[in-house]
């Protein structure tokens, strides 16, 4: 995401609708794209939606093509086929209004090591445009929420590998975003600072009205009243509440209806109904 993109556009986006409210919009909604890497393709036909204030877990295995959507919503790749928008802001045509609302965490650590957390977000925060003194007030807070206020001068490469995570979702919710993008946020992590991450995330869709897409491979990250999209090489299985999509799959748990979907989708080659 550049910086160019991050900042708040002055002007409406010419493609949405005044009459419709922003609270009765998706979050996000991927509409039919399709993305390929030379011959091969990586995402083929991919559409859902993830509702504000809601949870959606996608759930995939390595190489599913989790990242690769996640680099088309956040635009460090070009859309080839098939349209996004945020909250009603199509990513390609108006991506200031778009990424306004937007906020990542990606799997790979992007904190500066020699930097201070407090110094980390001041820097996020100036990508955004948002002044010294608004940034040290909002960094404040974040650190605060996060129970890391006693090290805002601390270096990051003393932090603990769920600290890290803490501070890069801080980080991501400095501009205030409406959706949280997370891409594999407890990878490396201990069994302890995975529930706490999952349980801070949880807070933020239920106390901010934050909705949030969770990309994971992990089954025990998903919970009954979960949204889910099952991607599996490159296409969506099954979208919809966790308790359906495995009622569906004539399944007891999220486990065994990923098997029989993704089993159902090599015998028939193509995305199990």
């Amino acid at each position: 995401m550049t910086a160019t993109d991050a900042h708040i556009a002055s002007q409406p986006a010419p493609d949405a609708d005044p009459r419709q409210s922003a609270a009765v919009r998706p979050a996000l909604s991927v509409g039919k794209i399709s993305h390929s890497y030379g011959p091969r393709r990586a995402l083929d036909d991919v559409s859902f939606t993830v509702a504000p204030a809601s949870f959606t877990a996608l759930l995939g295995l390595n190489g599913a093509g989790k990242s690769t959507l996640f680099s088309l919503v956040t635009r460090l790749f070009g859309i080839q086929s098939g349209r996004i928008s945020i909250f009603g802001h199509d990513i390609s045509r108006a991506p200031g209004e778009a990424l306004r609302l937007l906020g990542v965490v990606f799997q790979p650590r992007t904190l500066d090591l020699d930097l201070s957390l407090t110094q980390n977000l001041l820097y996020h925060a100036a990508l955004h445009g948002i002044s010294r003194r608004e940034a040290r007030l909002r960094s404040g807070e974040v650190l605060a929420r996060i129970g890391l206020t006693d090290r805002a001068g601390s270096k990051v490469r003393d932090l603990s590998g769920g600290q890290m995570r803490r501070v890069e979702i801080a980080r991501a919710l400095l501009h205030r975003p409406r959706l949280l993008l997370l891409d594999e946020a407890t990878v490396g992590l201990d069994v302890k600072a995975r529930a706490d991450i999952l349980d801070h995330v949880r807070q933020l869709v239920t106390e901010q009205g934050i909705g949030v897409l969770w990309a994971t491979h992990l089954f025990d990250e998903i919970m009954p009243n979960d949204d889910l999209v099952v991607l599996h090489q490159g296409k969506v299985l099954a979208h919809g509440q966790v308790s359906r999509v495995v009622a569906d799959a004539g399944a007891q748990d999220v486990n065994t209806a990923f098997m029989r979907l993704t089993g159902a989708a090599a015998v028939s080659g193509r995305p199990a109904s």
